[in-house]
């Protein structure tokens, strides 16, 4: 039996529910719950109370935006302050920067001295460390679950904040009626404490790098590019981004839905919510099942089918039982494609670029949503509800086409952590971490027979190179004598190109290992490593100041 299709029974085997057998992942779920329930909380309490600070539908909108901009501005740097420390500590930092935020503004609420603009303030607050904790929470579960539970603990993560989603709502507005704003803004508090503390028990070993972290802007181009150059994180982004602009009305319009196509009113409107939170419940509950009984690329393309289907049932319906059952259809399929889509990423990433990998993910979903509602919303305007409910049933049937086009492959079964190359560069130029451009060259003997077979190697090897930090990749063959070909490429300084010899994976290692096996010199491959523009390593008089102090030949990865 196959490695893949071992994880896939032992999967299958264990249930929705196995993760929670490990203690560290059941102590962090188990309080996410919480968590969830008080951000949610936040939402009821913070809107109702901006209804009686002003009477501007538009302030009162701008609340759940307050709460929105910090994970489409916050989550990447975040996802790279993730990869570049201690995942564990940033997830406490994020937390602790939420509770405290919050809890100042209970106090502030209590000493009534809340203005409109104060609100929006402290919700921007509160959502900027929910989103400095999101990645590193996101990328850290891989270290707390078996590579088989890995499916299902993600769609453990979708099914807690669906619970809290499907009840936290109404319950908070209980808690409002009954105690007032500022018991909610403190509850809301006091739940980001048990995630805070489940956090701080983890017993997580973090191996620092040796080398000094990257500049934050660098860091965010080195996710970006990775994501770029690595076709299977790349596909999935494009594909939950499509699928985000094509299903966003359903939320979107669900009051309209419930107003102009059921004659309802507030209730319906919840009714239609509820029903949403439950099936999302319900199908990320069969997440490993589906995962072990269908392809990635064919469960997203069904998925696709049967939202679209649900869709397309809600413009035409006039039935609350019928809409309700398409808006469960729509909660499963909607779950259940971005965790599956989800899961791709974490095991497709190295462990090195995950958190970043999973930010991009989430602000494709973002944006998806984003743009999508506000697109889906111009439709309704200008024609009607039912006809833009339609049109984005049949849109979001046709991109199961874009797996023609853009299809998902299998995960990796390889390991994705990063692996020690084992030799030191010599290095007796006096360097600095920011010396540089460094130029990179790399040179095989092959068969002139075989070139054919050597050149499709060296494409994968560009894709490798490129997504772990190089600049610049070519590929040349000398004229005189064709059987010497000559790699190269760019790294900006000496600190980049330490930092991504340290990023490669075991199955980086397999396609230099191809490309090494068409080599025919005796000495193995040449490489020639040069500082580019190499004014700053020469002084311009011998009794020049030098400012090179402090100088490093190499760092080990």
């Amino acid at each position: 039996m196959t490695g893949g299709a071992a994880a896939a029974n032992e999967t299958q085997a264990g249930g929705p529910f196995a993760p929670l057998r490990e203690r560290t992942f059941r102590n962090i779920w188990t309080a996410s719950l919480f968590s969830n329930f008080g951000q949610l909380f936040l939402g009821v309490g913070a809107q109702w109370e901006m209804t009686r600070l002003s009477n501007s539908p538009a302030m009162v909108a701008l609340v759940q935006t307050s709460l929105m901009i910090p994970l489409m501005l916050v989550t990447l740097p975040a996802g790279a302050i993730a990869d570049m420390f201690d995942r564990r500590r940033i997830a406490i930092t994020g937390l602790t920067f939420s509770a405290v935020s919050a809890a100042v503004l209970a106090g502030v609420t209590f000493l009534e001295l809340t203005t409109p603009w104060l609100l929006l303030a402290f919700c921007v607050l509160i959502g900027a460390g929910v989103a400095l904790f999101s990645p590193s929470w996101q990328a850290s579960i891989p270290e707390q679950v078996s590579r088989a539970h890995l499916p299902a603990a993600v769609a453990l993560g979708t099914i807690s904040y669906n619970v809290a989603r499907s009840f936290g709502p109404a319950l908070g507005g209980v808690i409002v009626v009954v105690y007032g704003v500022k018991a909610v803004f403190g509850m809301t508090s006091l739940l980001y404490l048990p995630l805070l503390v489940a956090f701080f028990l983890w017993r997580r070993r973090h191996v620092p790098s040796r080398l000094p972290p990257e500049r934050i802007d660098r860091a965010i181009l080195t996710g970006a590019r990775y994501a770029l150059h690595a076709p299977a994180v790349r596909t999935a982004l494009l594909r939950v981004l499509a699928f985000g602009l094509t299903t966003a009305t359903a939320s979107a319009l669900a009051p309209l839905i419930a107003k102009d196509l059921l004659a309802g009113n507030a209730a319906t409107f919840g009714i239609l919510l509820g029903a949403q939170g439950v099936g999302a419940v319900a199908g990320a509950l069969f997440v490993s099942q589906i995962q072990a009984a269908l392809s990635t690329e064919g469960a997203v393309r069904l998925f696709a089918i049967g939202t679209g289907v649900a869709l397309v049932a809600i413009g035409f319906s006039h039935s609350l039982v019928l809409t309700c059952a398409a808006f469960l259809v729509v909660g499963a399929c909607n779950i259940l494609t971005i965790a599956m889509l989800n899961v791709t990423v974490q095991l497709s990433a190295p462990r090195w670029v995950t958190a970043r990998a999973l930010s991009l993910f989430s602000s494709a979903i973002t944006a998806g949503i984003g743009i999508g509602a506000w697109a889906w919303g111009v439709v309704a305007t200008n024609y009607d509800v039912a006809f833009a409910l339609i049109a984005s049933g049949i849109a979001v049937a046709a991109t199961a086409l874009l797996g023609f086009l853009l299809p998902l492959g299998k995960e990796p079964d390889a390991d994705m952590d990063s692996v020690e190359i084992g030799y030191e560069p010599a290095a007796t130029l006096a360097l600095t971490l920011r010396s540089g451009p460094i130029v990179v060259e790399v040179e095989y003997d092959v068969n002139p027979d075989q070139a054919r077979e050597f050149y499709a190697v060296m494409v994968a090897m560009q894709r490798v190179r490129k997504r772990i930090g190089a600049f610049d990749w070519t590929i040349a063959r000398d004229i005189e004598d064709p059987a010497i070909w000559t790699e190269r490429y760019h790294c900006p300084t000496w600190g980049d190109y330490l930092r991504m010899r340290g990023r490669y994976t075991q199955a980086d290692f397999d396609i230099q290992a191809q490309a090494d096996a068409f080599n025919r010199s005796h000495h193995g491959r040449r490489v020639r490593r040069r500082l580019e523009r190499p004014f700053g390593s020469v002084r311009w008089k011998a009794e020049s100041y030098d400012p090179q102090q402090e100088t490093i030949g190499y760092i080990a990865p």
